[in-house]
């Protein structure tokens, strides 16, 4: 009963997984921008952290559910717009 439930689940993830491929494939503009804004944070001896803003940049994403292409979703490049980079 188990492997039966977990091999539906895995094929509805295939499934939609493939579908938003699909789709993607077929939109007219499946490429879009989201601006980023990245920041550096650099420890300091007095365990306290630095900040160091970057220039916000546009970077490149998918409408789509999943990432293709090798690049991130829109909709969740969108809700993490900001992009901490620890050293």
């Amino acid at each position: 009963m188990k492997s039966r439930i977990a091999s539906m689940v895995l094929l509805t993830v295939v499934l939609v997984y493939f579908g938003d491929f699909l789709a993607l494939r077929f939109r007219h503009e499946p490429l879009g921008t989201v601006t980023v804004q990245r920041y550096d944070a650099i420890p300091e001896k007095n365990n306290k952290v630095e900040f160091q803003f970057e220039q916000p940049v546009a970077q490149t994403c998918v409408h789509s559910l999943f990432p293709h292409r090798g690049y991130p979703p829109c909709w969740y490049l969108s809700r993490h717009s900001e992009q901490r980079i620890d050293y």
